[in-house]
């Protein structure tokens, strides 16, 4: 049985008419009261009567019927119960004084999933916790470092961002108990399926494939994704999510900063190797063209061991001049 609530766009009467007529006789309301008693005492009673019943009673209904919102704002509203309707869009609204509008659930930074701080995209003061107005701003949910492990098995600690605005209040009110927490769950959770999926780094070989530091861009796509599809039911749209903050644990980062200077040498060792070769062979052609000098088979294996030494080596070379003949 699907229970789902859909958002359904209250229409409001405008309630600047209302505000100022109410203001008004309550105003003339206090007048009266004075004015009767002083110049009719024979009729103040039902007249005063009258004006207190106004004040104490009408007055305060009235003033309770009247919304103000301000841009990208909106107050779910029910009436005993029941889900009557969403007020949207800045001004002064009038609605029924019985409605009564969902208070937001209140941003608490030690919650039970201890990983979520969400902030919205201005710098201000908070006073959502004194309004029952919902935010259709956008926010950011910055989760804290996560440690996953990644499709090798090694332990990387990564952060995310995600920016999420509320698109149907209905359902974020009432399809889901609080729909803040609800998106930082889906979100820890949406990210340790996905990483689970990508190794690290790509071993060599595998230029191909994707890997969390080489396809970030790719993997936050799909990240987004993962997570509109968990937070449609809240009637909530992923804008953008983004990977912070990403490296492999302490325990073995170390190794692994080991492991990555290892490759580079060889490789620029490899590079070094295929270049000596080079110069040996141009040096032994053009000696050999020019006749400079000749050379035997072990004279030739003699340069070729000198020169790939001299050329290879990680230190100076130290000269050694032969003043004798090498017959």
């Amino acid at each position: 049985m699907n229970n789902s609530v859909n958002e359904i766009q209250m229409k409001a009467m405008n309630g600047m008419p209302i505000l100022i007529l109410n203001i008004l006789l309550s105003i003339a309301a206090v007048v009266l009261i004075i004015f009767t008693a002083i110049n009719w005492p024979n009729h103040a009673v039902a007249t005063i009567v009258a004006c207190v019943i106004y004040l104490v009673v009408v007055m305060p209904l009235l003033f309770a019927g009247i919304k103000i919102l301000k841009p990208q704002e909106a107050l779910v509203l029910t009436l005993f119960g029941p889900y009557v309707g969403t007020l949207k869009g800045p001004g002064i609204f009038f609605v029924n004084p019985f409605c009564t509008s969902f208070k937001p659930p209140k941003v608490d930074p030690s919650s039970a999933t201890g990983s979520a701080a969400i902030t919205t995209t201005e710098i201000s003061v908070d006073f959502s916790a004194l309004s029952n107005k919902i935010s259709l701003k956008e926010k950011t949910l910055n989760n804290d470092k996560q440690k996953i492990n990644d499709l090798l098995g090694n332990p990387v600690i990564i952060d995310t961002a995600v920016i999420w605005q509320i698109t149907d209040t209905a359902k974020a009110v009432f399809n889901v108990d609080n729909y803040k927490e609800y998106l930082s769950i889906q979100c820890d959770s949406c990210l340790r399926n996905i990483i689970t999926q990508y190794p690290y780094d790509i071993p060599k070989g595998e230029e191909g494939e994707k890997s969390l530091r080489g396809s970030s861009s790719e993997i936050a796509e799909k990240l987004k994704e993962e997570i509109q599809r968990k937070v449609e039911h809240a009637g909530l749209k992923i804008i953008e999510a983004r990977i912070t903050n990403l490296s492999y644990a302490p325990e073995i980062a170390a190794a692994m900063l080991q492991r990555q200077q290892a490759a580079a040498v060889v490789d620029a060792k490899q590079l070094i190797v295929e270049g000596a070769v080079g110069i040996v062979e141009t040096a032994l052609t053009r000696l050999n063209e020019k006749n400079v000098v000749n050379l035997d088979e072990e004279r030739k294996a003699a340069m070729v061991s000198n020169l790939l030494v001299v050329l290879c080596s990680s230190t100076d070379a130290q000269p050694v001049i032969n003043s004798g003949s090498l017959y």
